[in-house]
């Protein structure tokens, strides 16, 4: 009796320990990321998004099949561009069960609407009423989108270096991350200039890197 109740609590002990390794493990598995090419992004742009995505934040990205922009976000009132707060709604609903973040990226321009400290729209209204982004993304949130419309460069090298940079940014957004003032940090707002994308780093500041490994 002795034996068999000790075999019983070690099987026991056992079971628990491989039970809670398997917790644990599950745990800490990395996030994953998708990214959503929609129509007219190339194999190389995808590429080079989701190696500076693994490389930054060490997360498991794939790529999903190219599919068209949903006409429901098009909107013409100054241009015709596509809705970004419609994308991030878009790409929410299309994110596959097995991941934590979609990453939708587009050759179209997309817009947002501005709005000032008292959540109307920032004046003049005519100029933030369908104001064009280089991206946007839900803080915290599953999605964000990227468009490469205003990143476009003579220089390749420097085109590519913005898509990485607003790509990080967006991310970042998913995770919780705000706007950082710390000098270069690739969490910098925009101010409305594509100059701040090229003056700041690929990088995110310490307090940054703090807030998302805990």
């Amino acid at each position: 009796m002795g034996f068999r109740y000790g075999f019983h609590m070690t099987w026991q002990l056992s079971a628990f320990v491989v039970i809670m390794v398997l917790v644990s493990a599950c745990r800490h598995q990395p996030p994953v990321v998708v990214i959503q090419p929609y129509t007219g992004i190339d194999q190389t742009t995808c590429d080079t998004v989701q190696k500076v995505i693994e490389e930054v934040y060490q997360f498991n990205v794939s790529v999903l099949p190219t599919r068209d922009l949903p006409e429901k976000a098009f909107t013409n009132v100054k241009s015709p561009r596509y809705r970004a707060s419609i994308l991030l709604k878009d790409l929410k609903e299309h994110l596959p069960a097995s991941a934590d973040h979609i990453l939708g990226l587009t050759t179209k321009d997309i817009s947002i609407t501005k709005l000032d400290a008292s959540g109307n729209v920032k004046k003049p209204e005519y100029k933030y009423e369908d104001w064009g982004v280089f991206g946007l993304g839900s803080r915290p949130g599953p999605s964000c989108v990227v468009s490469l419309f205003r990143l476009k460069s003579d220089d390749q090298g420097k085109f590519y270096e913005r898509l990485k940079k607003i790509s990080i940014h967006e991310i970042g957004h998913n995770l919780g991350l705000k706007h950082c003032t710390s000098p270069g940090c690739v969490m910098q707002d925009a101010a409305e200039t594509i100059r701040t994308i090229d003056a700041v780093n690929l990088e995110l500041c310490p307090e940054c890197r703090r807030q998302i490994d805990g």
